[in-house]
């Protein structure tokens, strides 16, 4: 049964701000919040959350008249870039993105360089006279669908972008997705959009790469931009944690002029949104583009402290800066922490980068599955992975820490268990946490290591701490009682109670 749709279905995403979020999601409606602001980002279209519910009520058939509109939308691809999708001269290549109104950890991943074929290789060879680079390209795009559309890619690049958008779509219903929405209350019908966006190349030469930018430290809260940078790489490299991003200084070193040009943007986007903003780029040839903007997930510790610095800088005004903190995430600043003279006496088997602070112990799993079981047998597990996708988030979400060998900062396992406020660390070496499996260990994500064995803990004072003393106050003001106590976290459900976030 084919289901009919209007005209919003596909739509080019345009600097005039027509779409809204619930419309196009997240990643297509950064894109039109950068154009408006003169940001640099390549051309996009979006197959919107519409198609998605008309999609699922049609017993996962495409609605009438959409497969029309992709091939009119990516027309307004090629005039923009003066490249032909499919063609071998001068082709376009095209990035495919799952992007819900909210962002959902349990979506599909992206799809890069899609529309490569056999000869279109051929003519990037002949265009770029770099017959490695074009391989390379093909390599990228071959390994990536077969991984996340689970089939071989076709030769014909209407065919691959076909299968990749109803991947996006038959994605909202995953069991991961479905499992997460239900978590947070979401709801299940709201639908996912595809955005499909002109390909730029961090791999193409020594003047390219990738990066993602947080224009504060999403970490401590620090004001000072924080990121990581992948020479000739491309954005799935930094997400998995596969390879050893960078510094953002190295960018600074090598093209000082893009990295000026990085952080101004970063400036913009945070002044408009009002708040701190996660931001994925690429380099081409010496050249930046964004390709994406979103509230950047934090640790409670930055959350709080952003909120307080937004506020003083005048951004936000003290009921605003009440709502950007929960009282969750309150809680989590007042976890236990470990005893310096016990972690001198208990050197760490493993170390890595700090991801999401917090003190957890438990028994190490390597296989998100078995945490996620264990876990509802009551027991603490530390989920322990070379490196985490989209798979993992059930078995990361039931786990009282996270562990990976690879990856940094900006890594999946980074940015989900900062969203969880799940303890978390990265990057500690190969062969290291997952050969712990079924040993008992303390994660002490604050100093990012790992120790063998149950660690007795300290709890914190709020009293001791500033941030937290200037939170209360304002609650109690908020609550026009001054006489109300001092525990933080009673004062924000208060607050929550009566309306706040």
């Amino acid at each position: 049964m084919m289901v009919p749709t209007n005209t919003l279905s596909v739509q080019p995403v345009r600097r005039d701000g027509s779409l809204t979020r619930d419309l196009a999601g997240g990643k297509a409606w950064g894109i039109q919040r950068m154009l408006t602001l003169g940001i640099p980002v390549p051309p996009a279209f979006v197959v919107t959350t519409e198609v998605c519910r008309a999609y699922h009520a049609g017993g996962r058939a495409l609605p009438v008249g959409v497969t029309d509109e992709v091939r009119a939308a990516m027309a307004h691809l090629e005039d923009a870039t003066g490249r032909r999708f499919g063609g071998t001269e001068r082709p376009l290549l095209v990035s495919v993105r799952s992007g819900a109104a909210v962002s959902m950890p349990g979506m599909m991943d992206t799809v890069l360089n899609l529309g490569m074929t056999a000869a279109i290789q051929d003519a990037l060879a002949s265009e770029t006279a770099d017959p490695a680079y074009a391989d390379d390209t093909r390599r990228r795009f071959r390994e990536q669908f077969e991984n996340v559309v689970q089939t071989t890619p076709p030769e014909d690049p209407w065919a691959q972008l076909d299968l990749a958008i109803r991947a996006v779509l038959d994605s909202w219903h995953s069991t991961r997705a479905i499992a997460y929405r239900r978590a947070r209350g979401l709801d299940d019908d709201a639908g996912t959009a595809v955005t499909v966006q002109a390909m730029v190349f961090g791999n193409l030469d020594d003047s390219s790469g990738t990066g993602v930018l947080f224009s504060r430290d999403p970490l401590s809260g620090n004001p000072a931009p924080y990121g990581e940078w992948l020479p000739r790489g491309q954005g799935e490299e930094i997400v998995s944690g596969r390879a050893d991003a960078l510094q953002l200084d190295a960018l600074a070193a090598q093209l000082p002029s893009v990295h000026a040009e990085l952080l101004a943007a970063a400036r913009i986007l945070e002044q408009d949104a009002r708040d701190v903003q996660d931001i994925e780029f690429t380099v081409q040839s010496g050249t930046l583009w964004l390709l994406q903007t979103r509230a950047a997930k934090r640790t409670p510790r930055a959350a709080l402290r952003c909120a307080i610095d937004l506020q003083r800088d005048g951004v936000l005004n003290v009921a605003e800066a009440l709502d950007r903190v929960s009282a969750e995430q309150l809680r989590a600043l007042l976890r236990p922490s470990l005893d310096p003279s016990v972690v001198s006496a208990s050197p760490p088997v493993a170390a890595g980068k700090s991801a999401c602070p917090g003190i957890a112990t438990g028994v190490v799993v390597t296989d998100a599955e078995e945490a996620e079981r264990r876990a509802d047998e009551g027991e603490a597990v530390i989920l322990a992975r070379p490196t985490t996708d989209p798979d993992d988030v059930a078995g990361m979400s039931a786990a009282v820490a996270v562990v990976t060998e690879l990856g940094g900062a900006t890594s999946h396992a980074a940015v989900v268990c900062r969203e969880m406020a799940v303890p978390c660390v990265v990057g500690c070496g190969v062969d290291t946490v997952t050969a712990l499996a079924g040993k008992i260990a303390t994660v002490d994500a604050d100093a990012g290591t790992v120790h063998l064995g149950e660690l007795p803990v300290r709890t914190p004072v709020a009293a001791d701490d500033p941030d937290l003393v200037l939170f209360a106050g304002w609650l109690r003001d908020a609550l026009g009682d001054s006489d109300a106590p001092a525990d933080v976290v009673k004062l924000k459900e208060r607050h929550q109670q009566q309306g706040g976030l």
